[in-house]
């Protein structure tokens, strides 16, 4: 992961200011793993339909907003092999692919305290790589239902009025729909 964060190209200031902290915390011990509860890598996923003209989101119980797809990485190495078992969980959809090989974007976000099965996890961050992913929108959705308690397609815009975190969206989720159109016009 190293060398993919090290040879990624930034999109924007946030990116490359991101992109330096990772590229540090990537050398300390247990970033991999929740142990570090400062902070830790994540996955995310922004999922696109076929036709790549709807986003697919789930309604996160812990953030109370639709959100991206992704999780933690829990000491995998494979940030793909995570990002795949993510989407497949939240979603209940088998057939996902990527749409490159390449990450798609990176962030460094911050996480509130919150209670999780029943136990407080104080305020960290999330040291977050976010991968670009395909699926057919007519493919039966299923809820996670310990995780979310929702899942639609939007389309770009009405994906941006659907997240109630100001901060997603005015510094992710549009990056994310304006890289999205960028790299379809390629």
């Amino acid at each position: 992961m190293y060398q993919q964060i090290t040879n990624y190209q930034p999109y924007n200031e946030q990116e490359a200011k991101d992109k330096e902290l990772l590229l540090k915390v990537l050398k300390q011990k247990d970033v991999l793993t929740r142990e570090n509860e400062v902070g830790h890598f994540t996955v995310s996923c922004w999922v696109l339909n076929q036709n790549h003209d709807k986003i697919l989101m789930c309604y996160h119980k812990i953030y109370n907003s639709w959100s991206w797809l992704g999780g933690h990485v829990d000491g995998e190495k494979n940030f793909k092999k995570v990002a795949l078992k993510e989407v497949q969980e939240e979603s209940g959809l088998e057939n996902v692919s990527f749409m490159s090989d390449d990450l798609f974007s990176l962030e460094v976000l911050t996480v509130d305290g919150h209670v999780k099965r029943g136990k407080y996890v104080s305020s960290h961050l999330h040291y977050n790589v976010t991968y670009l992913m395909e699926a057919n929108d007519q493919d039966e959705l299923k809820i996670k239902e310990d995780e979310n308690k929702g899942l639609r397609w939007f389309s770009f815009e009405d994906a941006l009025k659907a997240s109630t975190e100001p901060w997603f969206v005015e510094n992710i989720y549009s990056k994310l729909n304006s890289k999205v159109k960028d790299y379809l016009k390629r």
